[in-house]
């Protein structure tokens, strides 16, 4: 699916955003994509975000980072943290 979060082509516009290189399109694509991931995390409550998830919701964590919902999202991402599966860089979201 093109504009999951998972998809090459959001990993790419996350990317070229978080370098602030975005361009409208990719500005969209990621807009598209995160209110798709929004959707399910309101719907599934006990939903555990991917990583990729995670990265595409954390840029947007000023959105929606005070919100329950979202709380409840970053907490339960932490929660199943598991650095070997996540090859993560250890970073934590820290919510304002």
């Amino acid at each position: 699916m093109a504009n999951s979060a998972s998809s090459p082509e959001v990993k790419a516009a996350l990317d070229r955003a978080r370098d602030n290189q975005g361009d409208t399109a990719a500005v969209a694509l990621l807009e598209t994509a995160v209110g798709k991931l929004w959707e399910r995390i309101k719907r599934e409550p006990e939903y555990v975000l991917t990583r990729e998830e995670f990265a595409l919701f954390n840029y947007f964590i000023y959105r929606y980072g005070k919100l329950p919902e979202g709380r409840r999202a970053v907490e339960q991402f932490w929660n199943h943290y598991n650095p070997n599966n996540s090859a993560s860089n250890g970073s934590k979201t820290y919510i304002f």
